[in-house]
């Protein structure tokens, strides 16, 4: 009898890890194509050409023109709520890898689990009705709304820093090619392990570089009492080719966000989930 309830339970162990496999590879698939499309949009801005905003509402209308388009924009719905799923798992049952039951962990999990319901949110929303306010505008308006809040100043001030920081996090992490420990490439060639490495550094600073970009405007925001200085995504790529570099940095970043979206698809073939 107790070898039964073993076995049941190794199956069910079994299930579970297969169940948070699909859910964890089928979400970096999905947030790999955000990513891409948005550093494509964002390559076409830097040289004056498209119509569309370097963000996720137009990446998601980038996909609304395509063959299928509606079939697509659910599908990449589908892949951030297992996204959702996957983080979800991971901030009840600890993450895999070295030291993934972490209670900080735990908490980074939580907080990617709520980030990515609200990005379900919009892609459903999107998908039903089309359109909606751009990424600078909920940004502007979340800001308007936060600054008007007791001690809203302070919150506004705190999460543009949060970000910031975050972006700074996510850039050394990606120099420091921190994600090698997620990895399980022991049967793959040198070639792979290299052009991984490639992406994920590449990617990683381009990622970081515009987390702490929005979150210094966020924070500017708050300094100036003035929500027309917070930048969404859009907004913040295009103050990249305001600097003395010219559109050439934004380039940088596109391209860079472009090969973030492949080094996700990477993580959704060899990434220990």
């Amino acid at each position: 009898m107790s070898g039964e309830v073993a076995s049941r339970g190794a199956r069910t162990v079994s299930r579970g890890g297969t169940v948070r496999e699909v859910a964890g590879r089928s979400g970096l698939v999905a947030h790999g194509v955000l990513y891409a499309l948005i550093g494509v949009l964002a390559v076409r801005v830097a040289f004056g050409g498209g119509d569309k905003e370097a963000d996720r509402q137009g990446a998601l209308q980038e996909l609304a023109d395509k063959p299928l388009g509606s079939v697509l924009i659910w599908a990449v719905g589908v892949g951030v709520v297992c996204m959702v799923l996957w983080r979800l798992s991971e901030a009840v049952f600890g993450a895999a890898g070295p030291k993934g039951d972490r209670p900080t962990k735990r908490l980074a999990a939580a907080a990617r689990c709520v980030f990515y319901a609200v990005v379900a949110f919009s892609v459903f929303a999107f998908a039903a009705g089309g359109g909606g306010s751009s990424g600078d505008e909920q940004s502007r308006d979340m800001t308007s709304k936060a600054l008007g809040l007791p001690a809203g100043q302070w919150l506004v001030g705190a999460v543009g820093l949060g970000i910031a920081v975050a972006g700074v996090v996510i850039a050394v992490q990606a120099a420091r090619r921190d994600f090698r420990e997620h990895l399980a490439m022991g049967g793959s060639s040198q070639g792979w392990r290299k052009a991984v490495d490639f992406l994920g550094v590449t990617g990683g600073l381009a990622r970081g570089a515009v987390f702490a970009a929005a979150g210094g405007f966020i924070l500017y925001a708050a300094v100036r009492y003035d929500p027309g200085q917070a930048k969404g995504l859009d907004d913040t790529l295009r103050s990249f080719s305001l600097t003395p570099a010219g559109p050439w940095l934004l380039v940088a970043v596109a391209v860079g966000l472009t090969l973030y979206g492949a080094f996700d698809w990477a993580m959704a073939r060899w990434r220990e989930v």
